[in-house]
């Protein structure tokens, strides 16, 4: 009789590398950001929240979610993936991209990632708002900035500064997208398929 295998569901909600964050963590660093965003913006009014693609929408719906629960406001939230923004996409990409239609003209834009790394994203993701409509002001919250910025991009609400070398990666799990919630850093040996999975669209900000 051949040895029982472990279904494959339970195999894929065990995170690997150091944990960063487990779910309590992740929850209350969520719900810390959503305080934040209210006191520096003085409430909700005229508020947006824009998660980046993938891992940014469900992000941005649990702040939507707390800020309502804090101030009974319905906050919108809405997804933007900045493929066709990027400075690293050829010409052609470019010219196809459709035309966004997002309400943050005269708004206050919170751009939700999951991780901040080059800051690239980020300005992509700028570039978007800015073709959409002029917001009145735009501001960034990630669950982990992890350093190597390449352009001066930083945070305005951050869950936790991870010093990484560049051979390491931040694995977000959330579980809307994988089942279960953990952040993890992951060392060289994993490297290779985190960036393959990223060139699928994973990216990083």
């Amino acid at each position: 009789m051949g040895a029982a295998h472990e279904p494959r569901e339970a195999r894929q909600a065990q995170p690997t590398g150091k944990v960063i964050y487990n779910q309590e963590e992740m929850r209350r660093a969520i719900s810390r950001i959503a305080h934040e965003i209210l006191e520096r913006n003085v409430g909700a009014r005229d508020l947006v929240l824009v998660g980046l693609h993938t891992r940014g929408l469900p992000l941005a719906e649990r702040l939507a979610e707390r800020i309502n629960a804090l101030e009974s406001i319905s906050v919108p939230d809405y997804e933007l993936d900045t493929t066709g923004y990027r400075d690293d996409q050829p010409a052609e990409r470019k010219a196809a991209r459709a035309k966004l239609t997002l309400p943050v003209a005269g708004k206050t834009v919170v751009l939700v990632d999951d991780v901040l790394f080059t800051g690239r994203t980020t300005r992509a993701a700028i570039d978007a708002l800015v073709e959409a409509g002029r917001p009145r002001r735009v501001q960034l919250a990630v669950m982990v900035d992890r350093g190597h910025r390449e352009l001066p991009i930083r945070a305005d609400y951050v869950g936790k500064n991870v010093p990484t070398a560049l051979s390491e990666s931040i694995h977000v799990r959330l579980r809307e997208t994988d089942g279960f919630d953990a952040v993890t850093l992951v060392s060289s040996p994993q490297r290779e398929e985190d960036d393959a999975s990223e060139a699928m669209g994973g990216g990083r900000a």
